[in-house]
């Protein structure tokens, strides 16, 4: 439609002004990572007993353990009781000490925990006994929050574009992640996760349409991957600085402040020409083309340059354009699944990091630097085999691993671990292809709303994964059966979707509208008598057809 791809050749695929957006794409992985996996250090296990100080009223010369043995029940593997206790009496000492205590009632003053602990969320809002499944339903809150930013950033930056949204995440996340550092109610607590959980969302989105509108097709898997492996570095940081730092207020602020920083993106930060010229802005696209073309050292012939107009009037899309057109449906049904069933595996291993048996850090560790390869071999995997095969594979072989965890004994843990990490591998690898696939596969006018919408069914999964774990209090194999199953049944609907690879980018939905062409254009493109006007290659002959 536009003629921006063949202008973004002559500007350069991949040159000094593309590596420079990806490098601006990148460096807020690091704190988006933090963002997802934080809370993980800032609740610990820890042992806890309800507050019994009441005791010390009749006897103040008590020693620990002779409180203890007066006031706590045990349970039938001898230890104390970590919920209950014995109601207090209106007693003297050698009576309770005579005839004993018998009633017991839940920790109403309370709970003591380990005195040398750093504060944690675990030990300051008492996340424990009846509100020890608070954690999980705030891990869900956060996935609340990514889901809404979808919901509201998706649309938003097909409508004001991908820079403003980009911005305006990115000060939302510096404001409530350190807020979040100085809140003083645990559901305060919450509702700030629940909006930098938003903010999240429009970073990675409105950067993935960037990368994927200013770079030429055979360098766009790299480039999104780039920023998935510095995601993967984010977490092995996150790693190292909930070790180092164990008071949880101070490691939000450590990292969450940095942040602060990225608001130099104003200055440097371009538009996408494509979304641009949807727009009807094409004097802007020319300008932003012209100074990247100038960055790389290239020139953009003027014949070329006045080619750059939408064919008539360009609609803008909508989220029913994805529900009537029949081809967008399918595709959009397709990939919103495959994004659900990647987003419940990857945070259902990434969730359940401190249950697999070993070090917290060690494992949180092995989990960043295994997305490593896993993101950098899927740059590979795409150029060599395409998008529909690998994203079908993987997914599973991600169920695969999963369904073999759940059927391991509890107390090989060693061997569960390593099943884990090589599930997260797996799973990065599904999800890493998907966000490539699906910025493909969806045309300009609306790609950020069809992105948004596969989002959104990630992150109803990703608000499902935390509690899904809840159901191990009933059954250990539960969880992971789920995790296991869901992907198989994804996986096989791939197999449905059209092939994207080595094609150009729809700019409108019209584009897309007529299957035969891309047949078409391959037969004759052959021949060389396919010609648009000026003697370019017609771009409408290589965008994606289904």
């Amino acid at each position: 439609m536009s003629g921006v791809g063949e202008i973004l050749k002559a500007v350069g695929d991949f040159g000094l002004f593309q590596k420079r957006l990806v490098l601006l794409t990148v460096v807020p992985c690091f704190s988006v990572a933090f963002h997802q996996f934080c809370q993980l250090f800032m609740v610990p296990h820890l042992p806890h007993r309800c507050d019994t100080s009441w005791i010390r009223a009749v006897g103040p010369n008590l020693t620990e353990e002779e409180q203890l043995n007066l006031t706590l029940p045990r349970d039938v593997d001898g230890e104390f009781e970590q919920c209950s206790r014995y109601s207090p009496v209106d007693w003297d000492l050698g009576s309770i000490m005579e005839y004993g205590l018998n009633t017991t009632e839940k920790c109403i003053d309370g709970w003591v925990y380990p005195s040398a602990q750093p504060p944690s969320l675990l030990t300051e809002f008492d996340l424990v006994c009846d509100r020890r499944d608070l954690d999980d339903v705030s891990q869900a809150i956060y996935m609340l929050g990514l889901f809404l930013g979808c919901m509201i950033f998706g649309p938003l930056s097909d409508r004001i574009g991908r820079r403003p949204v980009v911005l305006i995440s990115i000060s939302l996340q510096a404001l409530f992640g350190v807020g979040i550092a100085f809140v003083p109610h645990f559901y305060v607590y919450m509702a700030f996760r629940c909006v930098v959980g938003a903010s999240v969302t429009g970073i990675t989105m409105s950067m993935l349409a960037l990368a994927t509108e200013w770079i030429g097709v055979t360098s766009r898997p790299t480039a999104v991957l780039v920023s998935h492996c510095c995601f993967a570095i984010g977490q092995m940081i996150l790693a190292g600085l909930s070790y180092g730092i164990r008071h949880w207020r101070l490691l939000q602020i450590a990292g969450s402040a940095p942040i602060f920083a990225f608001f130099f993106y104003t200055q440097v930060l371009p538009e996408s020409p494509r979304w641009l010229v949807t727009k009807g802005r094409i004097e802007e696209a020319k300008k932003a083309l012209q100074k990247a073309a100038s960055t790389n050292k290239h020139t953009i012939p003027p014949e070329l340059l006045e080619q750059l107009k939408p064919e008539g009037q360009t609609k803008s899309g909508s989220i029913l354009d994805l529900f009537r057109k029949k081809h967008l449906l399918k595709v959009t049904l397709i990939m919103s699944c495959a994004w659900f069933v990647n987003s419940l595996v990857y945070y259902g291993l990434s969730l359940n990091v401190a249950n697999f048996g070993l070090d917290i850090y060690l494992t949180q560790l092995a989990f960043g630097a295994v997305e490593i390869p896993a993101r950098v071999g899927c740059i590979f995997i795409l150029q060599r085999f395409g998008r529909k095969k690998p994203q079908a594979i993987l997914m599973l072989l991600s169920g695969l691993v999963c369904l073999i965890i759940s059927g391991i004994p509890e107390d090989q843990s060693v061997v569960i671990t390593i099943l884990a990490i090589t599930g997260k591998f797996t799973a990065s690898s599904a999800f890493s292809t998907s966000y490539v696939y699906t910025a493909e596969l969806f045309p300009t006018v609306i790609r950020q709303t069809g992105v948004g919408l596969c989002s959104m069914a990630a992150r109803v999964s990703g608000i499902l994964a935390p509690l899904i774990l809840l159901l191990g209090q009933y059954h250990r194999v539960i969880p992971m059966a789920i995790f296991g199953g869901v992907p198989m049944v994804g996986g096989l609907l791939c197999f449905l979707l059209p092939e994207t690879q080595g094609t150009e980018l729809a700019d409108d939905i019209g584009d897309i509208n007529h299957p035969e062409v891309h047949e078409n254009a391959n037969s004759t493109s052959e021949k060389g008598d396919m010609k648009g006007k000026g003697g370019q290659v017609n771009e409408s002959t290589k965008t994606t057809y289904f």
